[in-house]
């Protein structure tokens, strides 16, 4: 090799060293603009599909629940197919995407979920096993580099069937001594072939993305605990106004109904004071559990104060709330404690009973002690 073309060698990777180490520079800061979880983890896979990124075709983010002992697919950015890359690289061209453009896309991203970020979310792992390659990453705490005819004896893989893979990486994620999780990515449209360069870059981006997935943990723990009622694990009386305030802000700008229940257990000072503040937290546990399973996943259960609760249905008519309120009753009426419980619930719906949020709350008051005045154990609808 010449001087001339050893110094055209060095000056290449010279600026590919500046450009990885702007990208890494770019893709951390806005790493730091957010501590939510989900912001986090499409910040880190955005970076590292980004043409002014990474620049790998499709990404794969997997998290460890440790409770469950489980891997849990969280979310995957990329094509499924050529036309669909053609699709994305077109609009980006067109509208002169840059990184920072595409990360405030998310909330967009969100509600529509392309079908990669669907297909991760469906799958779910023993984290004890090494029957894929994904948990062998988990059991040998390495990143594993699959060639293309490596991956032609892979075909039974889950990961590699349901993604069709064909040359691919995976890292993992460690954080405080331990793998948090793992990142899989791979060039399925391009088939550029994966770089020694690539690996190391992804191997140093993967340590800053557990940190800041770590970090979004902490802050999203702390931040669930206090909007969290400590007796009942319904939501609280503070989230509860910031939740209500946030869907009907939603529904009125969609046009779309949302509904409030606002249930009071009967006579619970008399119970109270018969058999006690214990067994009273007893029957305000199970209250709260019943509402909860009754309760759509959509919607809002928290404990509004002493043993009154509320639930925010979102997108509902008064009628399908109803039969809501119908069920808590009638679960609630059947339920043995030392002594019979009933509920008394009063339901209200936007724009059908209140065009603002505060008289929506003030009229299922009204209804409730409608329901209460009427003989108590019913629900009441204003009618």
């Amino acid at each position: 090799m010449n001087l001339e073309s050893e110094l055209e060698r060095l000056k290449k990777e010279l600026e590919r060293a500046r450009f990885e180490l702007s990208v890494f520079y770019e893709i951390t800061q806005a790493m730091r603009s957010t501590l939510r979880l989900e912001e986090i983890l499409y910040v880190i896979l955005t970076g590292i599909t980004a043409h002014q990124g990474l620049g790998f075709n499709r990404a794969l983010l997997f998290l460890v629940d440790f409770e469950n002992k489980l891997i849990k697919g969280k979310m995957g950015i990329g094509p499924v197919s050529r036309e669909e890359a053609d699709k994305i690289w077109k609009w980006i061209r067109e509208e002169k995407k840059e990184l920072m453009d595409l990360l405030k896309e998310y909330h967009r991203i969100k509600e529509r979920k392309p079908e990669l970020f669907r297909m991760v979310e469906e799958l779910a792992f023993p984290l004890e096993g090494s029957d894929t390659v994904l948990q062998q990453v988990f059991s040998e705490g390495l990143p594993i580099f699959i060639k293309s005819h490596q991956a032609a004896g892979l075909k039974n893989d889950v990961l590699v069937k349901k993604f069709d893979l064909e040359e691919f990486v995976i890292v993992p994620l460690w954080a405080q001594d331990k793998i948090i999780g793992a990142i899989l990515v791979d060039n399925f449209v391009t088939k550029r072939p994966i770089t020694p360069s690539d690996i190391k870059i992804l191997n140093m981006f993967s340590s800053q993305a557990a940190l800041a997935i770590e970090n979004s943990k902490l802050y999203e723990d702390t931040l669930w605990r206090s909007h969290v009622d400590s007796l009942t694990g319904l939501w609280n009386h503070g989230y509860f106004q910031f939740k209500l305030k946030e869907e009907f802000d939603k529904n009125l700008q969609r046009d779309t109904p949302l509904s409030l229940l606002m249930i009071d257990i009967d006579n619970f000072k008399d119970y109270n004071d018969k058999f006690g503040h214990m067994e009273g937290d007893k029957v305000l546990v199970r209250v709260a559990e019943i509402i909860r399973e009754e309760s759509r996943k959509t919607d809002y259960p928290c404990r509004y104060g002493g043993e009154e609760f509320s639930v925010i249905l979102s997108g509902i008519s008064k009628k399908d709330a109803t039969s809501i309120a119908e069920r808590i009753r009638q679960r609630i009426e059947k339920e043995e404690f030392l002594r019979r419980i009933t509920v008394s619930i009063g339901v209200v719906s936007f724009p059908q009973d209140a065009s603002d949020r505060q008289t929506l709350i003030r009229m299922a008051d009204n209804y409730l002690y409608q329901a209460k005045a009427a003989g108590k154990d019913r629900v009441s609808t204003g009618k």
